[in-house]
């Protein structure tokens, strides 16, 4: 019987899965989840059991379709803000029709295999979207930390602050939920230093634990979650909300969801595939996988859906080898709510808040900023202005501008033009080298100025070492050496042309050719004939 049992175990090690193991991991994923579900739901100002909802489609959905082998799906609070604004501007039950066809569109990229597209996105604008979430997230998480109502957007958020704090200072029983809020930050914090066994439980679920314990004693009056029947949140969309297809507003929603949805999870992937040695991200799958819990929760009106990194590294941290346990953590998500529903009830408020203002921090990332100034200050532009842009504007906003940022800035870099100029005796001599493209036209312009300025009566434009010579350059290159020449200057210009391949040696010329002319790879050569003006010598003996 031993050697039966050996011999079992070993072929279980060998396929990587270990029932035992994986129930065990997606019980860790549960208790790591269910608080994240409720305060995201909460953050984005929809009932708390549609982020319950979303949690379980992101278990027994997203999680059975193969894809990502361990990272696991579910509402994610970087979406919470756009979320929040969405309901406030259209209502919840729009809300669904938007991650519906969000979730159309994602299965659709998938399907034209356009999933590591997102992989292409600069990693400064990524950085910067994340902390353009984090940022206000944690700002706006603040207000709810206090049994408060934020005012609206960020940049209103943060000019509140400080009549927050004076509400605070001033009202015993939002002093008790700041306290819970505090308390649930610095276990964030601080817990994985715990020592085991203790150390293994997750620390959103040990600060709900502590949160429910101190609401429930006598003279303690701070706000708890409301929490109705799970079957009765759910609301279909129907012909009204369909109807709203029509409106602008809310076809750039579902474009907005769409990207940063994918790109949250797919970089998402990416992370998770370095956490672990098991079987890597199939992209293209993944996003069909994600488009189809968000099709599913939108039919339901429920939240969208996206990979979430907390979630996903504690699935990896547990064990997991396989998609069972992030499958089953929706199952506990689902029995949970409709067996001890009056459990959800007895949660404080204020603790879900620190839990996501611990989220934001994670997304807002401060030390990315002091890294990529050492590392790359161009790239630190960049993610500072995403940064800046969502938080004063909008997330979509935020994104483009980073987005054009990292162009521009990838579209300077290649264009890099040597220009030198130097004179001789009667020539104004300008050679160029490298790329020339209208980024550069500024310095092709004042190199050219700068000739015409010397007052010799020759200019001679080397532009054979140019690799590339866009068609602004050139224009503007052509037009001075017309310009110049009816002026009575005598203008040689000299321009780069294709690579031409090795010939086979040829007969020497008849007559020997002047070692003035270009080389092969010039495409034509400009020489003005004119006599030189009374008083230069012959301008054959002045050619280098």
């Amino acid at each position: 019987m031993g050697g039966m049992g050996n011999k079992g175990s070993k072929g279980g090690k060998a396929a990587g899965f270990d029932l035992g193991t994986e129930i065990n991991a997606s019980l860790v994923v549960f208790l790591v989840a269910l608080p994240l579900c409720i305060g995201v739901a909460v953050a984005s100002g929809v009932p708390a059991e549609l982020g319950i909802v979303s949690g379980v489609i992101g278990g027994l959905v997203v999680g059975a379709i193969r894809g990502s082998t361990l990272q696991v799906s579910g509402p994610a609070a970087g979406l919470a803000a756009l979320v929040a604004e969405t309901v406030a501007e259209n209502g919840v039950a729009v809300l669904g029709v938007i991650v519906l066809f969000s979730g159309i569109l994602q299965i659709v990229l998938g399907l034209i295999r356009l999933g590591r597209m997102f992989q292409a996105i600069s990693l400064a604008v990524v950085q910067g979207m994340l902390a353009g979430i984090g940022l206000p997230l944690m700002v706006s998480q603040l207000y709810p930390m206090s049994d408060a109502k934020a005012p609206g957007t960020p940049i209103e958020n943060m000019a509140g602050l400080p009549g927050l704090f004076s509400a605070v200072l001033a009202d015993p029983q939002m002093m008790i939920a700041v306290g819970l809020g505090v308390v649930t930050i610095v276990l964030s914090f601080l817990w994985k230093k715990v020592p085991a066994p203790l150390g293994k439980a997750p620390a959103p679920l040990v600060a709900v634990g502590l949160g429910c314990a101190v609401a429930a004693l006598p003279g303690v009056e701070v706000k708890t979650l409301q929490v109705g029947n799970l079957a009765a949140a759910i609301q279909f969309p129907g012909a009204e909300q369909f109807a709203g297809l029509a409106d602008p507003a809310i076809l750039t929603s579902i474009l907005t969801f769409t990207v940063i949805a994918s790109a949250e999870s797919l970089f998402t992937a990416a992370a998770v595939d370095r956490m672990h040695s098991g079987p890597r991200t199939q992209y293209n799958t993944e996003l069909i996988a994600q488009g189809t819990g968000n099709a599913v929760a939108g039919l339901l009106g429920a939240l969208p859906i996206t990979a979430v990194v907390a979630r996903s590294s504690a699935n990896v941290q547990a064990g997991a080898k396989t998609r069972l346990s992030r499958t089953l953590h929706g199952l506990w998500l689902l029995a949970f709510a409709l067996l001890l529903p009056v459990v959800l009830a007895l949660i404080p408020i204020s603790v879900l808040a620190g839990v996501l203002v611990h989220s934001g921090w994670k997304l807002f990332a401060p030390d990315e900023f002091p890294k990529m100034w050492k590392q790359d200050r161009g790239e630190f532009v960049v993610m500072t202005v995403t940064t800046l842009v969502i938080v004063a504007t909008a997330l979509l906003e935020g994104v483009i501008v980073g987005l054009v940022a990292g162009i521009v800035l990838a579209a300077l870099r290649m264009s890099r033009t040597v220009i030198r100029q130097h004179l001789e005796e009667d020539t104004a001599k300008v050679v160029m080298a490298g790329n020339a493209t209208f980024l550069r036209l500024p310095q092709v312009i004042e190199a050219l100025e700068n000739a015409a300025a010397a007052g010799k009566p020759r200019i001679r434009l080397d532009l054979t070492g140019v690799t590339h010579l866009d068609h602004a350059c050139r224009n503007q290159v052509e037009e001075f050496t017309a310009q110049q020449r009816k002026l009575g200057l005598r203008v040689e210009l000299l321009m780069p042309g294709p690579a031409s391949p090795p010939k086979a040696p040829a007969a020497p010329p008849v007559e020997p050719q002047p070692a003035a002319f270009p080389g092969p790879g010039a495409e034509w050569f400009y020489l003005d004939t004119r006599p030189m003006p009374d008083g230069y010598a012959d301008s054959s003996s002045l050619v280098r």
